[in-house]
């Protein structure tokens, strides 16, 4: 596409809004979710802007550096959090076909994914604490579990349009008459599993504790501290959210804009807040609901998501071929 032509401007204008607006409404997600979760457990909640105010008290603190660290420590929260927004430029969220259209795979969205989680480990174990390098462990096994189950439920879910291409899969499940899918419908349950235990989150880890034995996420990023410690998490706030738009896109897609039109963005603005909002209540029953699962019980939570997902490909075969 020439870079002279309207529709290439106007594409590349909402790409650049796009961006901004993942990377301005992750903590209010966030946010919303923590609200959620304070008024279904009886207690007064801070505010869906609490997460911005946490960040802003983060950047304005003084950076302390643990003795001998590497420049991979502090280069770690730069690389998170640059990687993710590249990744949100892959992931439709007003524009149905992004300009990075024709290198938005799933599994190059996987594979940047799983970058991210190897900076993490390694920023962790960099710092040379016993909680950084048990933190970092935790996650690359719960990853190592995580990455086929995720992979099977994105081939599951592009089989509807023979291409890993997440426009084209949108595209296709959008086109699709067929309301009622029962492949998508085990690709769903095994998605909510694998989102619950990528981010971090109840039953598979709890964000709102520092608990030694039972941290994973936390405790990478203990050591961090000032706008170092606020990027990474910012980087998690974003990972969250991109999560969920993956989700929504593929297993309710409907009201994403076809054509950039201002009525159709302007709808799609709407409907997709929505959905947010209905995600992070879920997310937030689930997290009253469950208590955290053994460690040595992750294994069994992510067999299932990846069972669920292999019966979800083979179902498609089955009936809906």
């Amino acid at each position: 596409m020439d870079v002279g032509d309207p529709l290439f401007r106007t594409e590349f204008a909402v790409d650049v809004v796009d961006l901004f607006l993942a990377i301005l409404t992750a903590p209010l997600l966030s946010g919303w979710i923590g609200t959620c979760r304070a008024v279904l457990s009886n207690r007064t909640p801070a505010g869906v802007f609490q997460p911005f105010w946490d960040l802003l008290r983060l950047f304005r603190k003084e950076v302390i550096l643990p003795e001998h660290t590497s420049f991979l420590f502090r280069a770690v929260p730069f690389g998170v959090f640059g990687i993710l927004s590249v990744s949100a430029l892959f992931i439709p969220l007003l524009n149905i076909r992004p300009l990075l259209g024709p290198v938005a795979d799933v599994v190059v969205l996987i594979g940047l994914f799983s970058l991210v989680r190897m900076l993490m480990a390694f920023g962790a174990m960099d710092a040379g604490t016993p909680f950084g390098d048990l933190g970092a462990r935790r996650e690359m096994m719960v990853g190592f579990l995580a990455e086929p189950a995720t992979l099977m439920i994105l081939f599951t879910v592009s089989l509807w349009s023979g291409s890993t291409s997440l426009s084209r899969i949108i595209q296709s499940l959008l086109s699709s008459s067929d309301p009622v899918h029962p492949s998508l419908m085990f690709a769903l349950m095994a998605y909510i599993l694998v989102f619950l235990a990528e981010n971090g989150r109840l039953p598979i880890d709890n964000p709102a504790t520092h608990l030694e034995l039972t941290m994973i996420h936390e405790a990478m990023i203990l050591e961090y501290s000032g706008p170092l410690l606020g990027m990474m998490e910012w980087s998690a706030h974003l990972k969250l959210f991109l999560y969920l738009l993956i989700g929504i896109d593929f297993f309710f897609p409907a009201g994403l804009p076809a054509e950039l039109s201002p009525p159709a963005v302007i709808l799609g603005i709407f409907l997709l807040i929505g959905k947010l909002m209905a995600a992070g209540t879920a997310l937030a029953i689930v997290e009253i609901l469950f208590a955290k699962l053994r460690i040595f019980r992750v294994p069994e939570f992510t067999a299932l998501a990846y069972l669920l997902a292999s019966i979800g490909f083979l179902i498609h075969f089955v009936l809906e071929v």
